[in-house]
């Protein structure tokens, strides 16, 4: 990237005092200092000197972006303030890009904060609210591990336990100690959730005994209610008015498949229909290149169907996800543990970013207990029935999870009334990010 053309400094040149690296890193020279001088770009703004980006005699190499970087449920990602990044998301996209390290032809982001899997290459951006019913705006954004690519359509559902305890800690959000409820605007699906966790002097609890499978130790339990998930991003919960269509896969055939939109659209197929069983690995279905080719055609001919593009090719990297679908399976997961069938109602491998999630993304898994409602569809019919008919307890490579769904036929068909989900979330790290020029 040219240096005059660096859209960081660009954009912070023209917003405020120029982020400059920490006390440990390098000083202004006095050729620059001169530079800066004669230009007049170093006068003062609110007692601080600012540095013109485009000064070629100490041109800058890295500017510093306040960030936090959090986990929420089993994701991480780096969180920032509306204010500290530029409004239009195509300015957005190179910066987000440059913070998590992408893209990497090596799959790993070692040069950015992302981990070089899809659940750990996220970002989040929290403002105020441009909702009546919200206290805060929260929009997501998924940033490709392997390509320039930063996907906007669709939700974290884990992120999102981290937005209220965020909003608390960073007093976008005065609460009283006890439990706080923090009403959340998400902007990419347009929808509200409301987050409610325990807080004390003033900050989120982070201690708890609440555990979460695929995430090591306990912490404070954070619950979500998010409210009327269905149409996140299509017409509505269910796109075609279906409960089952039936997909042609060229070279495959015709495939039935369920196709749900609540919290984010997901394809949703019988495993046993690709001759599998729904128990196997992520890494077992990743070293199949004929299945995950299959598995991406499939997602994107869904896509089609359920209106979110044009055409296959057009057809995002996260949306829609695609799901095998299984009953109560004695499953293997990931800590070497094999599961109890009779401890779970439904098994789920879940497919976006081109890579299986080793862990069932949350909005995943609501998407999931959603369609186990919905009389007719194939998750309806392979799940068993458990004592609690509100709850469904999912299996996924990681564990278990129980999530709460309500919906209610009408005229118009199915509505989701709501989905419940519990997760924990800790603050890691604070401070600047480096991003760069």
């Amino acid at each position: 990237m040219a240096r005059s053309s660096c859209p960081v400094a660009s954009f912070l040149a023209h917003s405020g005092p120029l982020r400059h690296p920490p006390p440990a890193g390098p000083a202004l020279t006095p050729a620059c200092r001169g530079c800066r001088n004669r230009s007049g770009a170093g006068r003062r703004r609110g007692g601080r000197r600012r540095h013109a980006p485009s000064c070629r005699s100490h041109a800058l190499t890295q500017v510093f972006i306040p960030a936090v970087f959090l986990r929420g449920g089993s994701s991480k990602g780096v969180f920032f303030h509306a204010k500290d990044l530029p409004a239009e998301r195509a300015a957005i996209d190179p910066i987000l890009l440059g913070v998590l390290g992408s893209p990497d032809p090596y799959g790993r982001q070692l040069d950015g904060m992302g981990g070089g899997i899809s659940s750990l290459s996220k970002a989040v951006i929290i403002g105020p609210p441009t909702h009546p019913e919200a206290d805060v705006d929260y929009t997501f954004a998924q940033v490709s591990v392997d390509r320039p690519v930063v996907d906007w359509k669709g939700n974290c559902g884990n992120l999102s336990a981290a937005v209220g305890p965020f909003a608390v800690d960073e007093g976008l959000v005065r609460v009283q100690d006890g439990e706080a409820l923090v009403r959340i605007h998400q902007v990419n699906t347009r929808k509200i959730i409301h987050a409610r966790f325990p807080v004390r002097h003033g900050r989120a609890e982070v201690r708890g005994d609440f555990a979460i499978a695929g995430v090591a130790g306990t912490g404070a339990r954070i619950r979500l209610d998010f409210l009327s998930p269905g149409g996140s991003q299509t017409a509505g919960l269910l796109p075609t008015g279906r409960p089952v269509d039936t997909l042609d896969i060229p070279g495959f055939g015709p495939l039935r498949a369920s196709l749900v939109d609540a919290a984010n659209p997901a394809v949703f197929v019988d495993a046993r229909d690709l001759g599998l069983t729904g128990a196997e690995s992520p890494d077992a279905i990743e070293a199949r290149a004929d299945l995950m080719a299959l598995l991406d055609r499939i997602r994107r001919i869904g896509g089609v169907a359920m209106g979110l593009a044009a055409t296959e090719e057009a057809v995002s990297l996260a949306n829609p996800r695609v799901a095998l679908v299984a009953g109560p399976t004695a499953a293997r997961i990931l800590d070497g543990t094999v599961l109890d069938p009779a401890g779970h109602d439904v098994t789920i491998r879940m497919l976006s970013m081109e890579r299986p999630h080793r862990a069932v993304p949350m909005t995943g898994a609501m998407g999931l207990a959603v369609a186990c409602r919905i009389e007719g569809s194939i998750p309806q019919a392979l799940a068993a029935r458990g004592e609690r008919p509100e709850e469904i307890r999912v299996a996924h490579p990681s564990g278990t999870l129980a999530v709460g769904a309500e919906v209610h036929r009408d005229a118009t068909g199915w509505q989701a009334d709501s989905a419940v989900v519990f997760r924990t979330a800790r603050r890691l790290m604070q401070g600047q990010v480096a991003i760069p020029c």
